[in-house]
This record gives C-alpha cells, structure tokens and sequence, in this order.
C-alpha cells in the first residue's frame, strides 16, 4: 500500500498555504491533464489530494488522522464501551450505518450512575444464506467495487469523485436468485438486550456508542448508538452541573424552620433563611452534580394550598 501523502502529491510541505496548494494543484492539473495526454491515474490521484487538503476542513480531518495511526482523534464514548464490543477493529472495514436506540433516563438514574437495560430490535445475517440475500454475480458496471468514478467540472479543474454504484446499490453484486428465507434481505431481525452501567452526570441528547452491536450490514455489524433522552422526575431537574429541587410547600411547612429534600445521596433538610422569598431558590454548594466541576444543589420554594 502507498504511503505517499496528499502533500507528496501535489508536491508541496505540510505547512503550505491554501494559497501555495491551490497553485500546485493548478500546475499540476495542467500537467498531467488527460485530455493534454496525461496519464489518467495520475490525474485522478492529484484530484483527490487537492480535494481534501485544497479545503481547510478536509484537510485538518486529514492532518489529524494522519498523525494519529489509531484514527482521527480521541472517542471517549467507543473507549468506555469498548467492553461491550469485544477486540478492536485492527483493520480498516466499509462503513455501516449506526443504530440508534432513545433511553429515557430520569434525573435521579443520571446522578447515581444505575445499571439501565435496553431492550431492542436487531438484525443478523440470514442463516440460510450467510448474510448474501441469495445466489449473485459481481456488478459489471462497478466490476465489484460498490462505487464508480466519475468526472465533475470543466477545464482544467475536472475533479475526479466516486459515487456509489446505482446499479448495485454499493454492494458489489446483484442478486440472481433470492434466498426464500430472507426474501432477498440477507438479514434477520432478532429482539436482543444489553445491560450497561451509566455514567454519573449523563445529560439530555448525549450518544453512548456500543461497538459492533448494531444491525448487520454487508458483512459486518454497526454499533449501536444509545441516546439519552433526560426525563424530569420526583420534582428533580438538571441544570448543567446543578441539581434542581422543586418543592411545594403549604401553610404548616411556612411554620416551620427548613425544608426536607429527598437528595440522591440521602434524604436531607435545608434550613429556611430569615428573610423568606420564594423568588430566589435555596442554594446548598457542592450537593450537585460531579462532571468536570462540583455543582450545587437548589431548592426552588413553591407555596401551594387551598383557601378556606
């Protein structure tokens, strides 16, 4: 396999300007341009290296990864479930779509980090076919690779992309006879669980990935992808790093000197000031939550009764 880098490519340093890649590239298109009888490949390998590192985005992605050989930066969500997908992947493997599962997770559940089951749908490779869908020849218009290669733009700035197959759908191959198992589909789908401890502090809208426990998917499996949909509960929300308590008083918890709160920790009570105003909530420090930074706990006063 090449090592050669884009930058090698295009004949440039890695601390080139945009402007200074722009102007290789221009060099070098016109150089090696097939329609001037240039060699096709090569004008295919330039396109492509100027297509990632001639666009800032692209090219700090590619900068990162090629710096780090394990891939483009630091998951901590593949790392803390990394248990739960067996050996990493050593190798590099077509992409395959995640699955996403909502979780409904209350406050409280959030604050003491409780073991939570998901219970979901999945699909395996077709016993009956492995996987296959049935009897099937390789493409003819993508010769088995899944995507073609086509030309975009004019001029000297023809750019050449690869777009995924139509004919065969990115597979590689069409099928000539269905598997009467699967119909066709080459999977199966199978109710499953999967039991994991969440962590301390998990917030609305936060992706926990699970490796290689998602849906099956041209010869691998995806991972799973858990969202979590924070749930307020028990008068308890979520602020940031701060715990929320809202609490309803009547006229006798007024007689009296502090409020109870049922904390995650252990049921507690927060003394009144001298001065009562429900428009400012009571604040105990360091009751909150843990993440990055101690947060508070507040209780929000609410007086509530029926008169006469």
């Amino acid at each position: 396999m090449s090592t050669e880098s884009y930058y090698d490519i295009l004949g440039v340093s890695e601390t080139a300007t945009q402007d200074e890649i722009k102007k290789a590239y221009r060099k070098k298109a016109v150089e090696h341009h097939p329609d001037k009888g240039g060699d096709e490949q090569v004008f295919k390998k330039i396109s492509e290296a100027y297509d990632t590192v001639g666009d800032e985005n692209k090219r700090r992605q590619y900068d990162a990864q090629k710096n780090n050989p394990f891939g483009g930066g630091f998951n901590p969500f593949e790392d803390f479930f990394s248990q739960f997908g067996g050996r990493q992947q050593r190798q590099q493997r077509p992409q395959v779509p995640d699955k996403v599962v909502n979780l409904d997770v209350t406050v409280i559940e959030s604050y003491l980090g409780v073991d939570k089951t998901i219970n979901y749908s999945r699909k395996h490779a077709c016993n009956t076919c492995s996987g296959s869908g049935g009897d099937r020849n390789t493409c003819s218009k993508c010769n088995g690779q899944g995507f073609v290669t086509v030309r975009m733009g004019n001029g000297m700035f023809i750019q050449m992309m690869q777009q995924m197959c139509d004919l065969c759908g990115g597979q590689g191959s069409v099928l000539t006879r269905r598997c009467g198992t699967c119909n066709g589909q080459g999977t199966r789908s199978e109710m499953e669980s999967v039991t994991f401890k969440l962590p301390h502090g998990s917030d609305n809208g936060q992706f926990y990935r699970m490796n290689d426990l998602g849906d099956y998917h041209n010869g691998f499996y995806g991972n799973l992808v858990i969202k979590v949909n924070l749930v307020n509960s028990d008068n308890f929300e979520k602020m940031g790093n701060d715990l929320i308590y809202n609490s309803y008083l009547n006229l006798d918890d007024l007689n009296k000197n502090s409020v109870g709160v049922p904390h995650p920790d252990g049921e507690m009570r927060v003394n009144f000031p001298l001065e009562f105003d429900t428009s400012k909530p009571l604040r105990v420090k360091s009751k909150g939550f843990k993440n990055g930074g101690q947060g508070d706990l507040y209780v929000k006063l609410f007086v509530k009764f029926k008169r006469g």
